[in-house]
């Protein structure tokens, strides 16, 4: 039974998640070369979900950049 729209949570999955279904594990190992046509899909070995941090390095090398120009 499936939910109705209403009930529905606006941003309930956009968190990353750390399992993958058994298609987008077959992605990655294909990506990768651990995997080829005619492999058993059962038995898959683990796939990593790399989660991607945006950091403030951003600011710091701004102020780098005008400490830099302040001083010339």
């Amino acid at each position: 039974m499936s939910i109705h729209k209403s009930l529905k949570l606006k941003g309930a999955m956009q968190r990353t998640r750390n399992v993958y279904t058994r298609a987008e594990r077959l992605e990655k190992l294909k990506e990768q070369g651990r995997w080829s046509e005619g492999d058993s899909v059962y038995g898959l070995p683990k796939v990593r979900a790399l989660v991607v941090k945006v950091g403030g390095k951003k600011k710091k090398k701004k102020k780098e950049e005008e400490t830099a120009e302040s001083a010339s």
